[in-house]
């Protein structure tokens, strides 16, 4: 008898995770690496928020939490979903976790079963196929391509449903693209969704406040009212507020959903940390002027890096509307030799002969479900990503 359970023959490691572990060893050793790979805000939290939690410390807020989360911070996210999204949602009707992964995975757990499916938009974040086979449900794959600006289409969707949909995974801005789905484009999604009235929606809009320009952000349930009472919309305030390491993620959807999730929680972790979560209410409810200050930075750097990598040679790489990272192709590259002398037959050879070469750690594409691309988080200073950047212009000449 195996002692491992046989759903772990059916689980990936994190490429994302793997990535920038293996920068961490090459620097170790004395490379010179520059790490592009990690998904998260190069800035400090902010000091509002800081404080927050110091002040919940010396309040004695350090007990046992309510698994759901605290009251103060349920109304804050209510009142956050109203006041940004146009969303009517009670307290009780919202939910908190330690990350946006865990809001993620009791939803899944809570209501896959056997043979389940969930339709997920390529490129994907690593982590939604994985979760959803580890709660036994099936991942099914709606292709979109470069020139559709990574987005899934309607026609896309209408072919992706059957009788086994549970649910639709819809990201926005997307990790790894930074896609970003105007009003318009949700609408096409929405009227596919009110044809299959047993397919629910799941929005993961963790990136909502990193869109750039005057590209205006909005989420299913805004969209399309009638899809409200089978949509959950989950949040969080890692990526808004350089919140990464306080774990904090959150949603809201129907009570039905949200006490089963409560229930799962309740057996597994149980409330979220209480100093993160005091500090959770200060950033949904104090000032916003660093969300929009980082937003300035953060388009900068885009710019940046898209005009860099567009002079690197068999490069194309799109302008995304939102999200910290750019996906750009290496179709261009594809049978050329590295300087290893090896021929580059996929982006994951690559992102592997760039890292040896010129120390510039990146995520291959097909780990995010289409390829020949790379992803290229820009959560860094301008000078290592021009030096980044730089680097790789010199890797491509040399192909």
């Amino acid at each position: 008898m195996a002692f491992l359970a046989d759903v772990l023959s059916r689980v990936k490691p994190s490429a994302t995770i793997a990535v920038t572990q293996k920068a961490r060893e090459l620097k170790a050793k004395g490379r010179d690496v520059i790490s592009l790979g990690a998904g998260e805000p190069d800035f400090d939290t902010p000091d509002n928020v800081k404080n927050a939690a110091i002040e919940a410390i010396r309040r004695g807020e350090t007990k046992y939490p309510p698994v759901s989360g605290i009251v103060p911070l349920r109304e804050a996210i209510a009142k956050k979903f109203k006041r940004e999204n146009n969303l009517d949602y009670k307290p009780e009707q919202t939910i908190v976790g330690t990350g946006g992964k865990q809001i993620l995975f009791n939803a899944f757990m809570a209501t896959l079963n056997p043979g389940d499916e969930v339709v997920i938009p390529t490129p994907y974040w690593v982590s939604y196929p994985e979760m959803v086979a580890i709660c036994g449900g099936t991942p099914v794959f709606a292709p979109t391509t470069i020139d559709n600006g990574f987005k899934l289409t309607a026609a896309a969707l209408e072919k992706a449903i059957t009788p086994k949909t549970k649910w639709l995974v819809m990201n926005s801005p997307s990790n790894p693209s930074g896609a970003a789905y105007t009003r318009d484009e949700l609408r096409a999604i929405a009227d596919v969704l009110l044809k299959h009235p047993h397919v629910w929606t799941l929005t993961d809009d963790m990136y909502e406040h990193l869109t750039y320009g005057d590209f205006v952000f909005t989420t299913l349930a805004e969209v399309e009212p009638a899809l409200y009472d089978r949509t959950l919309t989950m949040n969080g305030v890692s990526k808004a507020y350089a919140m990464t390491g306080w774990r904090i993620g959150y949603a809201a959807g129907p009570v039905q959903l949200i006490k089963a999730m409560d229930m799962i929680q309740g057996q597994q972790t149980s409330g979220a940390c209480t100093i993160a979560q005091w500090a959770s209410v200060e950033a949904l409810n104090g000032p916003q002027d660093f969300v929009h200050k980082n937003k300035a930075i953060f388009q900068a750097r885009r710019d940046l890096v898209v005009s860099m990598l567009n002079q690197a040679r068999g490069i194309n790489c799109p302008v995304p509307e939102g999200a910290f990272y750019v996906y750009p192709s290496c179709e261009g590259l594809i049978g050329k030799k590295g300087p290893s002398g090896k021929v580059i037959a996929t982006d994951e050879d690559f992102v592997s002969e760039l890292l040896e070469a010129e120390g510039v750690a990146v995520v291959h594409g097909s780990a995010f479900g289409l390829g020949p691309n790379f992803r290229i988080s820009y959560a860094a200073s301008e000078k290592t990503l021009e030096e980044a950047c730089i680097r790789i212009q010199r890797f491509t000449n040399s192909l």
